[in-house]
Parts: C-alpha cells; structure tokens; sequence
C-alpha cells in the first residue's frame, strides 16, 4: 500500500521525525526555516499533508490557492490563528492542533516568568553579571511576594487550570475570568468574574491564558491596565496580540503596572526592541511549550491525527 506522502514544515523533534519517516513518505525542512506561502500552495500539489507549526500562515488567500491533492493540516500547535479554518473548511481541508499536552509545561513557565518579574530577575542578573553588585541594604532589590496574594486569571482552558494549580502551591487565592463558569470539580475553589472589567480589579498578578481572536486583540489596552490594583505584575504566554504594547510601557513608566513576564510578542521573532530598555520586563522567546517531553508529545499528536486521517476515521483534535 502506498504511503501517503506528508511535508513536515520544521525541524521537529526526533522522535516525531522517527514516528514519521516510518509510517508516511515524508519530506522534512531540515533548513527548519518558515514555510512561505508559495512554499505552501506548491507543496499542496505534491503532498497528501502538511504538519505546520505556526510559524506557516494558512490565510483565506492561500486557501484559496491549494491543490486539491491536500486533504488535512496537521498543526504542531494549539493554538490555529495561524489558520483561516472557514476558508479552509470550505476547500475540503481538515485542519487538527495539539491541544492537551503542552498545558503543563506552559504553566510552568508561566511560573517562571511570573516569578522572575515580582522579584527583578533581569535587574538582579544584570547587577551580578556585570559586577555593579558592591553593596547591600535592607531596601534592595525588594520585590513583591506571591503568597497570600491575588491572581488573576484570563481563559481558565487547560493552560489556565495548570497554572492555577500550580499558583495555590504558592497559597495564592485564584480568581478568574472565562467564557463560561467552571464547574466546582474544575475550579478548584477559583472565584468567577462575569467580566474582565470585574478580575482587573482584584488581580494583584495577572496572567492571560486566552486564544487571539478579533475580540481579544488589545485585550490589554490602557483602560484595563488601569484597572489594574498599583503595581500589579502581569504574564503573558499566550499570544502576543492581547497586550497593546505601548499602554504596557505606559502602565509600567506610570507605575501602575510594576514588572511584566513575557513569552510573546506583537512581532514574533524579534519582540519588541523598546522592551530592552526595562529591566521591568522579564521576557522570553517564545518557549513555553520547549521541553523535550513536551516537544514529543505535541508531534506524536499530531501524527495521531494524522494516522487516524489516513485510516479513515475522525481525527480527535479536528477543528
């Protein structure tokens, strides 16, 4: 029986190019650079899928373009803003992600970040680093404490749930802004806003754990930082189109926001260059989701779907 013949789009993980060479006639982007979208609309001719990360933009335009030879779109990914799934739909192209399995890993660094920021992780690493620490006092480097303090939490998905549990380790009390209201079994003791407006209030750290959609683009606009209780810190590993980055810089210059912990950004790669002028800001390149464990589990998913694909059955993260 012929293989179907599959374009991994970046350097995945061993494992998963392993899993792939064996079970489907695949080609793979060892030059792990973004694919293009004519790169797309001409492998759409000689591929049977395509497993992307989101770094490859399937917009209505290129959707428009593909091949009909390409049957599904086997992201590397949770997140599918990358994707124009109706225009994708309407050209008969299934599209999966890899929900699930990268909750933990995200969380942790969320936590990482969240710390990092109330503590003045880039000030004090700079300090040591550079050899200016020649002094001490009972008034350095004093940062704000996680225990007994509040959290917010935008989007309490799977991401969302991970960390809260992870913050009431820190005995911090949880409150949340979702779609819908969670079950007890899933909150946890959790308290529910109704509205974003509601949590900013009472969020002494904030984190958002939400999709980019239209509706959450500038999620966090220079009304909300306001909101915000003074000295708030807040963590982004979702996306970067939630934050307006210019009302952060103004929240922090203000005061109103004391340190932010980022993994994402506006302009990704790259971030934003203004940032590298506060130590207030605790960021990363985007890799809340790098860990070798998670690296395995996200391709593994999505060669599942794949394989149930293929096998004639409904893949189980079919969007």
């Amino acid at each position: 029986m012929t293989k179907p013949r599959l374009w991994i789009t970046r350097r995945l993980s061993d494992a998963t190019l392993e899993r792939a060479a064996r079970d489907y006639d695949v080609v793979i982007n060892h030059d792990d650079t973004p694919g293009t979208a004519d790169q797309l609309i001409a492998a759409s001719a000689e591929f049977d899928a395509i497993l992307p990360c989101h770094s490859e933009h399937f917009s209505a335009e290129v959707a428009a373009r593909l091949d009909p030879r390409l049957k599904i779109i086997a992201n590397h990914s949770v997140g599918v803003d990358h994707c124009d799934l109706p225009a994708l739909k309407a050209r008969g192209i299934t599209v999966t992600n890899t929900p699930d399995v990268l909750s933990d890993a995200t969380a942790e660094l969320a936590m990482l970040l969240m710390l990092g920021a109330a503590r003045g992780a880039v000030a004090g690493d700079r300090i040591v680093r550079s050899g200016a620490w020649d002094s001490w006092s009972p008034a350095f480097m004093v940062g704000k404490q996680l225990g007994g303090a509040r959290l917010g939490i935008i989007g309490m998905g799977r991401v969302g749930r991970a960390f809260a549990a992870k913050a009431r380790g820190f005995e911090m009390e949880i409150h949340y802004f979702n779609r819908s209201e969670l079950s007890p079994d899933q909150a946890h003791g959790a308290i529910y806003h109704s509205t974003v407006e509601s949590l900013l209030g009472v969020a002494d750290f904030l984190s958002l754990h939400c999709p980019a959609t239209p509706e959450t683009t500038d999620l966090m606009n220079t009304a909300r930082f306001g909101l915000l209780p003074q000295g708030a810190v807040v963590v982004n590993t979702a996306r970067g189109a939630l934050i307006d980055e210019d009302a952060l810089m103004a929240a922090l210059d203000s005061g109103q926001v004391a340190a932010a912990g980022l993994d994402c950004f506006k302009t990704e790669p790259g971030g934003n260059p203004a940032f590298v002028g506060y130590d207030t800001i605790f960021m990363l390149p985007h890799i809340g989701s790098a860990t070798t464990k998670t690296r395995d589990a996200m391709g593994f998913r999505a060669l599942d779907n794949l394989d149930a694909f293929f096998a004639g059955e409904a893949p189980r993260d079919a969007l």
